[in-house]
């Protein structure tokens, strides 16, 4: 049981008991549990403090059921050849070094180990804008390998 299947159950077990002095250990739960979540907090706690049930339901319901936020369409600026190759320069810069660096470990003697670098992909430099990486994936340049991760195809 989530914390949302939670705060559900408690405002059902609210609406079941008559007397207000047997749920009073329910509101300060579903006061705890809806201060972690993304909601209006001014609104939880005075749906709490007011014993309002209808607006603890509607908190809850609101939870449950979000309205999709439609922003409008921004025109994204134009990704130049210029900037894909500056960044695609900056990325095997950027992969040669992490590699070289790996390369150059001390190990436990005096020399280094000689093995290869197991470094395949790397986070894609953050002076380009998202747009130019997703560019250059989808132009063949670059393999989107997850969670900023790039590496060559």
């Amino acid at each position: 049981m989530n914390a949302l299947e939670k705060v559900r159950s408690i405002v059902t077990e609210i609406r079941a008991v008559d007397n207000p002095m047997k749920i009073l250990e329910q509101w300060a739960l579903a006061g705890r549990l809806l201060s972690r979540m993304p909601t209006d907090q001014k609104a939880v706690a005075e749906a709490v403090k007011n014993r309002d049930l209808d607006a603890l339901n509607a908190i809850v319901s609101a939870l449950e059921n979000p309205t999709p936020k439609t922003e409008p369409q921004k025109s994204a600026p134009e990704v130049t050849q210029a900037d894909m190759e500056a960044a695609l320069k900056a990325f095997k810069k950027r992969l040669k070094l992490a590699r070289l660096a790996d390369e150059s470990k001390l190990g436990g003697h005096y020399t280094t180990g000689g093995k290869q670098s197991q470094i395949d992909a790397i986070v894609a430099p953050t002076e380009f804008r998202p747009e130019v990486w997703k560019a250059l994936e989808k132009a063949g340049r670059l393999r989107h390998t997850g969670q900023g991760f790039y590496a060559l195809p």
